[in-house]
């Protein structure tokens, strides 16, 4: 069974930092495109960062500079440091294994992880 079990999510002030952690199971995340998408109040859902197999990575121009995308192919996780939060940051975070085309057919589903930055 394939499973994604988001996590690291909380409350931070502007200028904050957190680290969101992806744990999957079932399948192996360095043969896919893994990322991570995110929906606001009231906002569509977007897709905030993929990294590749091959190691590229993408990031929605909002969060360049600020956020990093990494996997540990040995745990199997995926992550996400967010440095610099703005409050325009929160949002319930998602992760997925082709994150364009999940958000594309099923827009923002699942458990997530709630970030929430107070200014």
């Amino acid at each position: 069974e394939v499973q994604l079990v988001e996590s690291g999510g909380g409350s931070v002030q502007t200028g904050g930092s957190l680290r969101l952690s992806c744990t999957a199971s079932g399948f192996t995340i360095d043969e896919a495109e893994m990322g991570w998408y995110r929906q606001a109040p009231g906002n569509e859902c977007e897709v905030v960062s993929t990294i590749n197999s091959d190691g590229s990575t993408y990031y929605v121009d909002s969060v360049k500079g600020r956020f990093t995308i990494s996997q540990d192919h040995a745990k199997n996780t995926l992550y996400l440091q967010m440095n610099s939060l703005k409050p325009e940051d929160t949002a319930v975070y998602y992760c997925a294994n082709d994150p364009m085309r999940v958000v594309a057919l099923w827009g923002c589903w699942g458990q997530g992880t709630q970030v929430t930055v107070s200014s």
